[in-house]
């Protein structure tokens, strides 16, 4: 279930994202794909996706979070 908060939290914060989230218990994967992160750097975007999750970080319902954070852009030059 915190999986499907997760991928909403971060659709509804984070302008124009296209989220997939993976993973069960505390351990999760989350690929984001916006051009908010346009012209930033890895732990800037890594800063804003933990700003939105920090609550469930802090409470321990989320130990472990691999983020792939991509644009448009970069996504398609990914494929």
């Amino acid at each position: 279930m915190l999986d499907k908060n997760i991928k909403k939290i971060l659709e509804d914060n984070i302008n124009e994202a296209v989220v997939e989230v993976t993973g069960d218990g505390s351990k999760y994967t989350v690929k984001i794909i916006s051009d908010v992160f346009t012209g930033k750097s890895k732990l800037a975007r890594h800063k804003i996706i933990y700003s939105y999750l920090n609550k469930y970080i802090q409470s321990g319902e989320i130990h472990a979070l691999t983020i792939i954070s991509m644009t448009k852009n970069e996504i398609s030059d990914y494929s």
